[in-house]
């Protein structure tokens, strides 16, 4: 059985020399933790480790998207949709998604979406996702917004025109599984995606998913879309993974993902981790109402920025990005972070 290699990062400003430095960035590990499916977890040093297994885990991450991944970044969720679980409707104009967007100043990207993919929504069609998105990409690009912009999408025909309009990267909450067309479409087009895990579509995705072992179930899967992404000629270098917090998956799911986070380092790009309001942040934080849940998903944010994730994808992005920035601070012991 493989065996799959958990850095175990730290940020403590005293770092032994022989500690590893993590995927480019300033956090760091002497330790991992070696998991398998046959036998329980164990610790070890990181100096045990073979080279080949290490690389992935230790390579710098190239820039995507103009955005380099030496520092935590954001992405901010701006939703053109009716039915979104958290934000529908707010931004489901030009000018309404213009004005959402210049409150986003502090996102190092802008994610926008047609369709909304809460659990139980159901589907859009591809000319209808265009109508929502596309004016708004022209729009924040005729404003002169500086920040690349990502289409949150699963359907090739979305992604195109989106990209036409001024889209830079491509975001797909179904880990290029629904739309055969979509993959070969970004590596024509030369544009960085992100892939995400989920189990099934949004409309069922939360009726009793299951799992062998959720953490390696998901990082196998997501292994596996990567390696087809780069044999269809989407560069390794141009690939951002997400393991789909909340994406068919229960309470518990989520909270063994995200204890582990770090393993997904081992794919060899940028980690994304969209947790942002989520069902399970309301019910462990007692909050029905998505729109009250920032604290809690700050928290969760800068929980995943422990464990070395590049990317946070947020609807309250002033809010996180202040709490980054002292986060960066307390860590560094400097006020620059």
């Amino acid at each position: 059985m493989p065996e799959y290699i958990r850095p175990i990062v730290q940020w403590d400003v005293a770092r032994p020399a022989d500690a590893q430095m993590l995927a480019g960035g300033r956090g760091w590990f002497t330790q991992v933790e070696v998991l398998s499916r046959s036998t329980d977890p164990s610790i070890v040093a990181a100096s045990e480790v073979s080279e080949e297994a290490l690389a992935p885990l230790v390579e710098t991450r190239p820039p995507i998207a103009g955005m380099a991944m030496d520092r935590p970044r954001i992405m901010g969720i701006l939703n053109t949709t009716p039915d979104s679980f958290s934000d529908g409707g707010k931004h489901n104009s030009a000018e309404k998604a213009l004005q959402g967007a210049l409150r986003m100043s502090d996102a190092d990207i802008l994610d926008i979406g047609g369709e909304s993919t809460r659990p139980g929504a159901t589907f859009v069609p591809a000319e209808e996702e265009i109508l929502r998105t596309v004016p708004v990409i022209e729009a924040l690009r005729t404003a002169g917004l500086g920040q690349p912009i990502s289409i949150d999408t699963r359907k090739a025909a979305v992604a195109d025109a989106a990209l036409s309009a001024g889209a830079s990267l491509v975001n797909d909450v179904s880990g290029f599984t629904f739309d055969s067309d979509l993959a070969p479409l970004c590596a024509r087009r030369a544009a960085p995606v992100c892939v995400m895990h989920a189990q099934g579509d949004p409309k069922t995705m939360q009726s009793a998913p299951q799992y062998e072992d959720v953490l390696l179930d998901v990082y196998d899967l997501l292994a596996d879309q990567i390696a087809m992404l780069v044999d269809v000629g989407v560069p390794r270098s141009q690939i951002i993974a997400d393991p789909g917090v909340g994406f068919g998956k229960t309470q518990s799911h989520n909270l063994a993902l995200l204890a582990r986070l770090s393993l997904f380092h081992g794919l060899g790009v940028p980690i994304l981790l969209g947790a942002s309001r989520k069902k399970f942040i309301g019910t462990i934080g007692h909050q029905e109402i998505a729109e009250k849940r920032m604290p809690g998903s700050i928290a969760v944010a800068l929980a995943a920025l422990k464990h070395g994730t590049q990317i946070v994808r947020v609807h309250d992005v002033p809010e996180t990005a202040q709490a980054i920035a002292l986060w960066q601070a307390a860590v560094a012991g400097c006020a620059d972070g």
